[in-house]
């Protein structure tokens, strides 16, 4: 008995988003800013996987899949960087209030 292929891969992807979901529930604080940043990496890979999709394919529906593909890893990339940029913010000193007691 064979097992077919679209099965496979559909199992593959459910495990992938149950291991996903535990990996990414059990981090720690300190280290959710890395881990943004290889998420931001893996959506880059994304892209290039994506673009090539788009234009290697021969047909209309590859070629839909492939931008819609673009566009999803893009604005997953620079939402991550927006995201990753506020969280460093949050990591700087603070400076100290200037007294008001002088000239104004």
């Amino acid at each position: 008995m064979e097992v077919s292929h679209t099965i496979i891969n559909l199992i593959i992807f459910v495990l992938a988003i149950y291991v996903g979901y535990h990996v990414v529930w059990t981090v720690t604080p300190a280290l959710h800013t890395p881990l943004m940043a290889v998420t931001n990496a893996i959506s880059a890979i994304i892209i290039i996987g994506a673009m090539l999709a788009a234009g290697l394919t021969e047909g209309p529906v590859g070629r839909i899949a492939g931008t819609l593909g673009v566009a999803l890893a893009a604005v997953n990339v620079f939402g991550g960087f927006m995201v990753t940029q506020r969280m460093l913010e949050m990591f700087k000193k603070k400076e100290p209030k200037a007294k008001s007691g002088g000239a104004a």
